[in-house]
């Protein structure tokens, strides 16, 4: 039997190497304990994210979008201090909201809450929400903004409804770009430049977990025993394969010690949504998200400050009976699902930071540390995989266009004639050339002078009064006009 062994042993390896190679990448990704084919949160199935940002001076902000295409449960939990959010309280289990179509994470601080009346315009006009009648329908788009204000140069220039419509449009399944990208364009992980991070997790069964990030904390990401990131730990699938703790030269630096500065006095937050496609209750949600704190604290320290806004959504896209938190049944289930929540957070939070890109003398963690990241060639992927379109000036008009409301019916009016006007004005607000104005911001929207209107408005008045006064004249005394 001996002799015979090795064969066998040689035929099933050969065997299991041919039904890997043809096997389909989807069921080759699909390992208990290890990431999604993009390791990001658009593994969880039922999940769409957006992007679009702009750091051309003065702006350094943006908005994340993450999309669900059939309405979901939800719940937040939020932690920080000084939040800057939206729609929250719909999301309590005590209140009778179904759930949400989209959430938003976004730049710009409260201003930048506003972003979400561009998503709820692009939710609506597809008819996505909570059903009204005659009315319509009520997209539900809860937000948590980061504070980036000033950060490029000048503190008005923050995202817009506009900027919402733009990265609704822009949701896709696919892979998900990571670092100074999106809605962490402007983000800071302590003294360092930061930015978003996603992750995804397999649970068996056909669940899976997922959790992305806006990394912008008063505390700090490293370790300053060894300048390590504390999330890397978390790793799991050789996500951060080539990593290593910075050089002890490194470490001692004063690039270093800037990195590592935590700043209480100003205004932060860590902003995250965990996903899961295993169906909830509302409370269950509410449950997963404030879990998913644990992962936070265990990525950044301090944590949960007064100047923080840190807020978690929960995410649940499945269908069917939903799990109960007071259901023993459930338990291990619940369990292991919001245990998963928390850990992927965690990486999530590590991928996001080592992702990030220097810009304009604020330093990332590879430029800070390089010894950390120079055998990570994944890092460019990150960076790079998927979509997150820069705002220009043409994109942003044309976002203006679609957002323009049909004017409301005057009385008498029939709505045909309304739409007709509404056609007509946007043919012509399109073919209109821009004109830009006092304030350039970097490539965007422009506005004319206030200046520039008024003596437009008083040159075009006087010059129909002068034509006027000569029509006039003309009748009463032309002999006067012809030798004049």
């Amino acid at each position: 039997m001996r002799p015979i062994l090795p064969a066998l042993l040689t035929a099933a390896i050969a065997s299991s190497l041919c039904a890997v190679s043809l096997a389909p990448a989807a069921s080759a990704e699909e390992v208990v304990g290890q990431p999604g084919e993009h390791n990001a949160i658009t593994d969880v199935p039922g999940v769409h994210v957006g992007q679009v940002q702009s750091d051309t001076a003065p702006f350094l902000t943006g908005t994340s979008v993450i999309y669900t295409p059939e309405m979901s449960v939800a719940s937040v939990d939020q932690r920080g201090g000084a939040p800057a959010t939206k729609e929250t309280d719909l999301l309590s289990p005590l209140n009778s909201n179904p759930g949400v179509n989209a959430i938003q994470l976004g730049g710009s601080s409260m201003y930048g809450l506003s972003a979400t009346n561009g998503i709820i315009r692009w939710l609506e006009d597809r008819g996505e929400g909570v059903p009204l009648g005659s009315a319509g329908v009520a997209p539900i788009v809860p937000a948590a903004d980061i504070y980036d204000l000033n950060r490029g140069g000048d503190p008005k220039a923050r995202t817009s409804a506009e900027w919402g419509y733009l990265a609704a449009e822009a949701a896709v399944d696919g892979p998900v770009r990571q670092g100074s990208v999106g809605g962490g364009t402007g983000a800071r992980g302590g003294g360092l430049r930061s930015g978003v991070g996603t992750a995804s997790t397999y649970l068996g069964d056909g669940i899976w977990v997922g959790a992305m990030v806006i990394v912008n904390p008063a505390g700090s990401p490293v370790d300053p025993l060894d300048c390590s990131l504390y999330g890397v730990r978390y790793g799991v699938g050789g996500e951060f394969d080539g990593y290593q703790a910075p050089s002890a030269q490194e470490c001692d630096s004063e690039d270093s010690a800037a990195a590592q500065q935590t700043s209480e006095e100003s205004l932060n937050t860590t902003i995250a949504v965990v996903v899961t496609n295993a169906p909830l209750e509302k409370a269950a949600a509410q449950r997963m998200s404030g879990n998913a704190h644990d992962g936070m604290a265990r990525a950044i320290y301090p944590i949960h400050t007064l100047s923080d806004g840190d807020t978690v959504f929960a995410v649940s896209t499945g269908e069917g009976e939903p799990l109960q938190i007071n259901d023993p049944a459930d338990s291990r289930q619940l369990n292991s699902i919001f245990n998963a929540g928390s850990t992927t957070l965690s990486r999530a939070i590590a991928k996001a930071v080592l992702s990030a890109e220097s810009h304009d003398g604020r330093l990332s963690y590879c430029d800070t540390y390089p010894s950390a990241c120079a055998d990570m060639p994944q890092l460019e992927q990150w960076r790079t995989a998927g979509a997150a379109p820069d705002v220009t000036r043409p994109e942003f008009e044309r976002a203006s266009r679609a957002l323009k409301q049909t004017p409301v019916p005057g009385p008498g009016a029939s709505r045909s004639a309304q739409e007709s006007d509404t056609e007509d004005s946007s043919d012509s607000a399109a073919a209109a050339p821009v004109v830009d104005g006092g304030g350039d911001r970097g490539g965007l929207v422009g506005s004319p002078d206030p200046t520039t209107l008024a003596i437009g408005s008083l040159t075009a008045g006087g010059a129909l009064l002068a034509l006027g006064a000569f029509a006039a004249l003309r009748r009463r005394r032309p002999e006067a006009v012809a030798l004049s």
